[in-house]
Order: structure tokens, then sequence, then C-alpha cells
């Protein structure tokens, strides 16, 4: 059952603060200052970029995309097995909780990543990515339990604005302290790098505290004396049938796919792009995300606020046109400038983007069901699935053409396929409020 009222604003704001506690790691780990720092331990003394990982040697930048890649496979694979358990169990704080710890454990372990043990920093970099990506199933989870339909779409949408504003806070005093080490008593080198990932461990660890504290734990479903594992998988194959019923959540399910191969490919490989094709220092790129982070807050009430005047459907379609602009746009884009103006209007519409399609997927899902988790699984597993194949796509296409612009015209693709599919879905006016599950599923 969802929080009395007297309880329901403080249940709703500790549930947002996790976005205030695990974005630290999209931005700090996955974005900024790991990735340059992992660049620079692996490189050799005479500029070689081939590193030795259990007796294979490869490019440091392709192990390290690997890894990425590696640990959203994995989470794409058992994310439907433990959510479907959560829900079975009534254990979904549990299981959040057991992802977070992980990921910020794994976070403070990268400070004893150098280049002496290249191993053990992929294995912590592998399993901070599993421990963020596992934590967020469960916590997009609770949004349909914790608030209403009328409330999804603000309430999303300022998960993903403190998420935003507080990771901003931690990157700016991080990067003061490399840039100004001895304000804080270091000594240089890489120790100020290495002190941000224990930073942002502990950060991650310490404000999810506020969230876990108020969460409810979650439903608990009778299963009399049923393995508590095969019923997580039966909750799977229920739910999977349910949604091949529901002809609007399968053309929804299937927009989302495509634009999120686009999304996802330009929040993992913009920097990259930013180096390459244009040459751009570190700070400069650093510069660029800052850019993205503050524009995003705005851009996810914004687009919330049209979705409450023209609906979801027309908000959405509205920022993937933009993102299709953006993809043609980019290869055009030669100067500093140019690339700052263009991160300003992909700030805009990804906090929107990213906020209203799980808000929209909030209200598409039976709202009688009690497996949240398992539902938001799939969902999940979508996006992961996404970044994968939207990722390799573009590597593929710089291999051939040898040219990133190329890859990112291909993005459009994309984003025109998920529009269409967009186009396709139509939600009458009555069916956030009159779903239910198919009967016969």
């Amino acid at each position: 059952m969802k929080p009395s009222n007297n309880k329901k604003k403080k249940v709703q704001n500790a549930w947002a603060m996790y976005d205030w506690a695990n974005s630290v790691y999209s931005l700090v780990i996955t974005s900024t200052i790991f990735p340059v720092y992992y660049n620079s331990v692996t490189k050799g003394s005479d500029g070689s970029d081939r590193v030795d990982f259990f007796g294979l040697e490869v490019v440091n930048t392709v192990l390290y995309s690997y890894s990425i890649s590696f640990s959203y496979f994995v989470i794409a694979l058992i994310s439907p097995l433990l959510s479907g358990i959560a829900d079975a169990s009534g254990k979904k704080l549990s299981f959040m909780k057991f992802f977070a710890y992980l990921g910020s454990i794994s976070c403070m372990g990268l400070f004893f990543f150098d280049a002496s043990n290249l191993e053990f920093g992929i294995l912590c970099s592998v399993l901070a990515s599993i421990g963020y990506a596992g934590s967020i199933v469960f916590y997009n989870a609770y949004l349909p339990e914790i608030a209403t339909e009328e409330e999804y779409d603000f309430l999303s949408a300022r998960g993903f604005a403190l998420g935003y504003i507080g990771s901003v806070i931690l990157l700016v005093f991080n990067l003061i302290t490399i840039q100004f080490p001895e304000l804080f008593g270091f000594s240089g080198g890489s120790f100020p790098a290495r002190f941000s990932f224990l930073l942002v461990g502990l950060w991650w660890a310490g404000f999810s505290q506020i969230t876990f504290r108020n969460l409810p734990t979650g439903y608990r479903k009778e299963s009399g004396s049923e393995n508590i594992f095969l019923k997580g998988y039966r909750e799977i194959q229920a739910v999977f049938s349910r949604v091949r019923s529901m002809p609007i959540l399968n053309k929804y399910l299937a927009a989302f796919f495509f634009y999120s191969m686009g999304v996802q490919t330009v929040m993992y490989l913009a920097a990259s792009f930013g180096d390459k094709e244009l040459g751009l220092p570190g700070d400069q790129l650093i510069l660029t995300v800052l850019i993205i982070q503050f524009v995003a807050i705005g851009g996810s009430f914004l687009f919330a606020f049209i979705s409450k005047k023209f609906g979801n459907k027309i908000s959405l379609m509205i920022m993937v046109v933009i993102w299709i602009g953006i993809c043609g746009a980019a290869y055009y884009v030669y100067t500093v400038y140019q690339f700052y103006a263009l991160a300003f209007v992909v700030g805009m519409v990804m906090g929107g983007i990213q906020s209203l399609s799980r808000s929209t997927y909030s209200k598409l899902i039976p709202q009688s069901t009690t497996e949240n988790a398992s539902y938001f699984s799939f969902f999940d597993v979508t996006e992961k699935i996404a970044i994968v194949l939207g990722t390799f796509t573009y590597g593929v296409i710089e291999q051939w053409t040898g040219s990133m612009r190329n890859s990112a015209v291909s993005l459009g693709v994309f984003f025109l396929v998920g529009l269409g599919f967009l186009i396709l879905v139509s939600i009458p006016r009555n069916y956030f409020s009159a779903q239910e599950i198919p009967e016969h599923a």
C-alpha cells in the first residue's frame, strides 16, 4: 500500500535523495575524472596505449569500453531474476541496499588503483558499474509505489535535478583538490584524483542512508512452500506475458529502446568526440560536462511542465525531434564555442528525456500491480541493451569510416525510429487511471 498522507512527502523526498547520492558515480567515475586518470596510468612511458590484462595485450581504452559493456551485460542478465525475487519476497529495499553498497565500496576501492594493479582497477570499475545499475532497478520500481500517477513526472524530475546538483557539487570540489592540492595538504601527483574516488564512495553510501531509513521495505507476496528463486523466475515469466498483452506498453518500450540507443551513446561518448574530433583539452571537456549537468536541471522541470500541459507523448516527441537535430549539427561542429552551444542543447533534452521516460513508464504499467520491480526490470534491461548496441554501433561506424562525425550522424537514425514508435503510441485519455493487468495473462 502507498504511504499515508502525513508520511508521503517525507518518503518521496527520501526517494529523490537517492539520485543525489548515486549520481556522483555517473559524473565523477563514468564521465570525467576516472576516465582521464585511467588513461594516464595505463599509458606506457614510451607513449604506448597497450596494456597487459591477465596475459592479454589490449588497447587501454578498448579494455575500459569492454569492462563497461560487460558490467551492463551482467546486470541486464540478472536484474529480471533479482527483481522477481524482490517482488516475491518483499525485500526490494534489501536488494537496493546490497547493490548500493557494492557500488560505493567498489568506488572506494579505486583509491588503491594505479599502474601496478590494472586487474584490480578493472574489477573495482566493473563492480561499481554493476552496483550502480543494479540499485537503479529497485530505485525506479519504488516510484509507482510511493506516488500517484499525477505526481510521477515532477517527482521523477525532482530526483534527476537533485542528482545533477549533488554530482556537480562534488565534482567541483574534486576539481579544486586536483588543481590546488596544496590547499588541502595533498602532495599532488595521483593522490587527489584517487581521493576523489574515495569521496564518491563515501558520498554515495552516506547520503543513501536518508533513502534507506525512509523507504518502505516493499510488498511481500505469499509464496507458500515454493522456492523463492523459482518464484522469481515465474514472476518474470508472468510479467513478460502481461507486457506482450499490452500493445501500448509494447510500442512505448520499442520507442524507448531506440531513442535510448542514441541518448546513452551521447552520454558516454560526448567527451571522446570532443577530444578526438576537436582536440579539446581535459579542462574544457569537463566544463562541457558541467554545462550539460546544470542545463539538465532546468530541462527536467521544463519538459515535466510541457507534459503536464500537453501530455507525455507530445513532450517526448519534442525532445526526440531536438535530439535528431543535435545528431545532424554534430557533423558541422568545429570550434569549442560551437561544442559548448551543442552541449547546452544536449543538457536541455538529456535531463528531460531521462526523467520523463521513467515517469511515463510508471504510468503505463498496471496500477493494480504489486510487481513494480519486475516491471521495471524490463525497463532497465531495455536501457542496458540499448547502451551496449548503441555504443557498439557507434564504434563500428567510426572504424569503417574513420570519423566520429559519421557515427554521430548515424545516431539520428535511432532517434528517427524511436520517434516513429512514439507516433504509434496512442494513449486514451483515461488510460493512466483505468488500466489493469490483462486477465488472460
